[in-house]
């Protein structure tokens, strides 16, 4: 199983946003076929070297995980996190 994590920092830390944001995501929950799992989890810390939001995605094999990186769904949020996105990091690994 392929674990991503992806740790996100948005231009704009308010409650909404933080909330518009996870809710965004968490359309693709059960409508991208090689997406096995996800999690979108906020941070409770809200310290400046924290980050807003933690996305938690499930995958069956790399070549799931690259197919679910070009369906249309995962590009359209990419879309929308990319005009929102202060800073991100990501840790990708084999469970």
């Amino acid at each position: 199983m392929i674990i991503n994590h992806l740790l996100i920092r948005l231009k704009d830390s308010s409650d909404t946003k933080i909330e518009e944001t996870q809710e965004v995501l968490l359309k693709m929950k059960g409508n991208i076929a090689t997406l096995l799992d996800m999690q979108v989890k906020v941070d409770i810390r809200r310290d400046s070297s924290s980050y807003d939001l933690m996305l938690i995605t499930k995958f069956a094999s790399i070549t799931d995980m690259e197919a679910y990186l070009v369906d249309p769904l995962h590009q359209e949020i990419s879309i929308f996190i990319g005009s929102v996105l202060d800073s991100s990091a990501s840790v990708c690994y084999e469970a």
